[in-house]
């Protein structure tokens, strides 16, 4: 099809433009009423594209071809009750045309009816002599069906048809990576590279898989081949440098990590690699350095800001590490990591109520492990909130039925609050399930495990076979 650009040049374009401005009236063939629309959608100018076609039918009433191009318009507008009455029409003119089958197929995807849009892709099928994009299609509404397999069926089909379809293959590597047929996939790319070995893409994709399968050597092996292709191949550079991170190769990682920032501009997402690697090298202060430049390029990249709190917990920098972990919860508030982190700098810093706080954010926000439960306990008996330690380790035992960590607690919680039948009853229950564990937390209740009665019922059990 001719391809316009707006000049003077082009006969039909300007003197179209010339009649809406003049009023008058020319007469175009349907051909060239086509390319006049479709240069104006191409170029985003919807509105005379939109004149165009009422001018185009008025004079072409008949055209399918026009019809099928306001079809399309419709659609984009959403107004899929109207391009449907039309195609109706249209299938008893011409029901042979793959198009309109195409077009109501679009619709019903539009509509969530996927099914329908499969049946109608198909009958679209048995008109067409190019099949490449139909099975293409198919495959998506397989995808929307949640049917991988028939949707990688159709992907593969489709490529076998138009073998350089790179947006195929990927959506075929796509449906292996959902069904987590990761070998099967190293099949597919493997026999794909025999015969087009110079296929930058695939290379790129079976490193992918090999990596997904913890077979990094070869992983490596296949983005070297990727990059060897195309040497400026970003994802492939980017690949490799998170491979030989894996490796343990942190200097050679950070070589390909600079690599991708020269081929294309600086990502945060390299800035923070580099600087775990250099965490990695023990170069405190190197990563410091490139966090700081990862939470510059993008302030809002929370990752960042946990990096660096981080690296200054582990440095026992605690008034840094807070100030850094409260510029991620500020990003992200709903995040129980954060808020652990939060707790456990707290803690460090004697700042007790902060860190409870901190762990009835994380129980609140679904982290029900049974280290938050032991630490919220143990910080609200240090604040002499012993009634609430004990709502929460009861809590806690809801869940872990049979925790020697929390039934222990109980006791010597119960003891401390003068309530000796209760406590005798934890403590009986939790040298029963370990009687092991009494040495751990001898120091969290020492003046409850020196009292005799209670000694000699430790020693009694301990003693026993």
């Amino acid at each position: 099809m001719q391809q316009f650009s707006n000049s003077n040049d082009n006969l039909p374009l300007s003197k179209f433009e010339l009649m809406l401005k003049t009023n008058s009236v020319y007469f175009f063939d349907s051909n060239e009423f086509e390319e006049i629309i479709l240069f104006y959608v191409d170029n985003g100018k919807f509105s005379l594209a939109k004149k165009a076609i009422h001018l185009g039918l008025s004079q072409h009433p008949t055209s399918v071809a026009l019809k099928l191009i306001k079809v399309e318009l419709l659609i984009l507008d959403d107004k899929l009750e109207d391009a449907e009455k039309i195609l109706d029409q249209l299938v008893e003119i011409e029901p042979s045309n793959e198009e309109i089958y195409i077009q109501k197929a679009t619709i019903y995807s539009k509509k969530g009816k996927h099914q329908n849009a499969v049946d109608s892709l198909k009958t679209a099928l048995l008109f067409s002599n190019d099949e490449a994009d139909i099975l293409s299609m198919l495959g998506m509404e397989y995808l929307h069906l949640d049917d991988f397999e028939t949707a990688r069926f159709n992907f593969a089909k489709s490529l076998e048809v138009a073998f350089e379809n790179y947006s195929s293959l990927y959506n075929i590597i796509y449906c292996f990576d959902m069904m987590e047929q990761h070998d099967e996939a190293i099949d597919y790319l493997v026999k794909y590279i025999e015969k087009e070995p110079y296929s930058e893409i695939a290379w790129h994709q079976l490193g992918r898989q090999y990596y997904i399968v913890n077979n990094h050597l070869k992983a490596l092996e296949a983005f070297e081949y990727s990059i060897l292709i195309d040497e400026n191949f970003i994802g492939a550079h980017l690949e490799k440098a998170k491979t030989l991170e894996e490796l343990g190769q942190y200097e050679d990682a950070i070589d390909f990590y600079n690599k991708t920032m020269e081929l294309d501009t600086p990502t945060s997402f390299a800035y923070l690699r580099i600087g775990k690697c250099f965490e990695k090298l023990e170069k405190s202060q190197k990563a410091i350095d490139y966090y700081n430049k990862t939470v510059n390029e993008d302030p809002l990249l929370d990752k960042g800001w946990l990096a660096l709190t981080e690296i200054y917990i582990k440095n026992k920098s605690y008034h840094k590490a807070l100030f850094y972990v409260n510029k991620a919860l500020s990003i992200d508030e709903e995040n129980n990591l954060y808020w652990h982190k939060f707790a456990e700098i707290n803690l460090n810093l004697n700042l007790f109520e902060e860190a409870s706080r901190a762990y009835y954010k994380c129980i609140g926000l679904q982290d029900d492990r049974l280290e938050i439960y032991l630490a919220l306990a143990d910080v609200l008996h240090f604040l002499g909130d012993f009634q609430e330690a004990i709502q929460v380790l009861l809590d806690a035992s809801e869940k872990y039925k049979e925790a020697a960590e929390i039934t222990f607690r109980l006791a010597g919680l119960y003891f401390l609050t003068q309530k000796d039948n209760e406590g005798f009853y934890f403590l009986e229950k939790s040298l029963k399930i370990d009687k092991e564990y009494i040495k751990d937390v001898l120091e969290l209740f020492p003046t409850v495990f020196a009292r005799k009665e209670i000694n000699k019922m430790v020693q009694k059990f301990i003693t026993s076979k």
